[in-house]
């Protein structure tokens, strides 16, 4: 097989520039571009719609549990502020239970009340006389 020789000249092809095929490709750029962000805005909006039940069901668990520690010092409580044990506490510390000749009754009578002092209603009045 012989080759063409190297020293022939081909003829120069000049294309005319199609300007509908630039703006086809800008199109196509824009609306690319579009939709790739739509992708990453709905996988942003996705992975933080799991980040949030993730931290409300954290919450849940820990409300729950502060319900149940609620609950056991409620019951605690009750049971230092029963009248059993708080009688079994005053017996310790050397407290008797009330007997009923201990409570009478106190009679009112008209010395227990201090007497009454008149009021002056315009000191500087009074004071001149």
């Amino acid at each position: 097989m012989r080759r063409v020789p190297s020293k022939q000249r081909n003829s120069r092809v000049q294309r005319d520039r199609d300007v509908r095929a630039l703006s086809r490709l800008g199109w196509l750029l824009v609306c690319g571009l579009m939709l790739a962000g739509g992708f990453v805005f709905a996988a942003r909006q996705h992975f933080s719609a799991i980040d949030y039940g993730y931290k409300s069901e954290v919450l849940r668990r820990e409300r729950e549990r502060l319900l149940e520690e609620k609950q056991q010092l409620m019951l605690k409580r009750e049971q230092a502020f029963a009248p059993a044990r708080l009688a079994l506490e005053a017996r310790e510390l050397g407290l008797k239970p009330i007997v009923a000749s201990q409570v009478g009754t106190q009679k009112a009578s008209s010395r227990s009340q201090p007497p009454l002092a008149p009021a002056l209603l315009n000191p500087s009045v009074s004071l001149q006389r």
